[in-house]
């Protein structure tokens, strides 16, 4: 199993982030903003859901990656650190996710 970790991969963004758009996909999604950001991030889930669904692990772990990816892209962007993200996940973790979802206040 690899030893690489999310924590690596959004320190690569951040330092992706910093070049120029024309020198680093990263830079260039950033650049492009938001909106661009999440487009991508949606793309790559349909794609993984597709996979999932057609049962093409190959293809499935591949999406699964790229959606990792721009998601950490839109975190980014966002200002959101996956420290953040993961807190919120530690915390779902001390009861089940259906008595989460039933405590969750109507939007």
């Amino acid at each position: 199993m690899s030893s690489f970790s999310l924590s690596d991969l959004e320190t690569i963004v951040r330092e992706r982030a910093k070049a120029p758009p024309e020198q680093s996909w990263t830079a260039k999604l950033v650049a492009a903003g938001q909106s661009k950001a999440a487009k991508k991030l949606g793309e790559e889930a349909v794609e993984a859901v597709i996979a999932a669904v057609t049962n093409d692990r190959q293809n499935l772990t591949y999406e699964a990656a790229d959606m990792l990816y721009h998601l950490l892209v839109v975190l980014k962007i966002a200002d959101i650190p996956l420290a953040d993200v993961m807190g919120e996940l530690e915390r779902r973790t001390t009861q089940s996710g259906l008595a989460e979802k039933a405590n969750r206040q109507p939007s």
